[in-house]
């Protein structure tokens, strides 16, 4: 019969040599984010840093957490393009099941497990799409039934009636018939992250929906080298499915604020506009340079892609600042 999209999906992400688990290969190798897509990405986030840590009044530590940190590669960027003097107040965790990657700066702790007690920002981009969770669909009765795979072809058979606490969360959360993907499991894993900020923010950035906009035919898919292809849950490829974001919102019992990644990056800096004509004749490498730049950030910002991922802010402790920091 198979597996729960959850179990299979959780052996072949992070299972003993599970895709993100892997020594000889990292995600980047597979899929581009914005993290990888260009510095301008992490000065964006460096300068939220900067006012996170001015609304909690320049704390002699500040945490700095990356949850699902791949191999280290935003966190060290952060940490080059922090002030020196805040840099030197960072206290820089990376959260990641795969193990520690070779020559990665000793600034860095490295640990499988959230921080108990964060003060500061705690950033996880692309993340909460990788948490596993279980699918269901409309059987002929009108009974949502959970949907089970085989793990060596991706075969999907019908298995039995979900169990009260999926349909529970259907209900609320993925009205209609059809395909659900479960974000329960997407939840509870916020929660528990926003649950550790005792003074400061929690950022998530990711690509998902709201309840008006569910995918009837969900959203799972696996990409490998660069490509999309079919969900295959045996290792070779990155299983992934969009964030009920509404939803995970609400389980973290936080007020949040939740905007496109276009208007974040636009606020923070971020706009791709494209350089004069007239810097061209007067300043031709600084042209270049600033054209260069306007092309990363367009891809940032472009909301067929990168810019229409959605990010979600949670202020705790920070007073009025809470939900205007960008």
């Amino acid at each position: 019969m198979g597996l729960g999209w959850r179990s299979a999906m959780q052996a072949a992400l992070y299972g003993s040599d599970g895709f993100f688990v892997r020594e000889s290969e990292g995600p980047r190798d597979h899929f581009r984010t914005s993290v990888h897509s260009s510095p301008l990405f992490a000065g964006a986030i460096a300068r939220l840093v900067s006012r996170v840590d001015e609304a909690l009044g320049h704390p002699a530590a500040f945490d700095l957490v990356d949850v699902g940190a791949g191999r280290g590669e935003l966190i060290i960027a952060l940490l080059a393009a922090l002030p020196e003097e805040l840099a030197g107040r960072v206290r820089a965790t990376a959260v990641e099941i795969a193990p520690r990657p070779a020559g990665l700066d000793s600034a860095v702790r490295w640990r499988r497990d959230l921080p108990e007690r964060i003060t500061g920002l705690l950033v996880a981009t692309e993340w909460l799409d990788n948490v596993p969770l279980d699918v269901l669909e409309t059987d002929d009765d009108g009974r949502l039934r959970t949907v089970f795979v085989d793990p060596a072809t991706g075969a999907e058979t019908l298995g039995p009636e979900a169990d009260p606490a999926d349909r529970s969360w259907a209900r609320r959360w993925w009205p209609g018939d059809g395909r659900v993907e479960v974000g329960r499991p997407r939840d509870e894993a916020w929660a528990e992250a926003v649950s550790a900020i005792e003074r400061g923010a929690a950022l998530c950035v990711d690509y998902g929906h709201v309840r008006a906009e569910r995918p009837v035919f969900g959203t799972l898919t696996g990409f490998r080298q660069g490509r999309q292809v079919p969900p295959v849950p045996d290792g070779g490829c990155d299983v992934t499915a969009h964030v009920a974001m509404d939803a995970v919102a609400a389980a973290a019992g936080v007020p949040h604020r939740m905007v496109r990644q276009r208007e974040a990056l636009r606020a923070l800096g971020v706009d791709g506009a494209r350089p004069s004509l007239e810097t061209a004749r007067t300043d031709p490498v600084g042209y270049l340079r600033a054209l260069s730049a306007a092309g990363a950030a367009a891809e940032l910002t472009d909301p067929a892609g990168l810019g229409g991922h959605w990010w979600l802010w949670h202020g705790v402790g920070l007073g009025d600042h809470g939900t205007m920091l960008w």
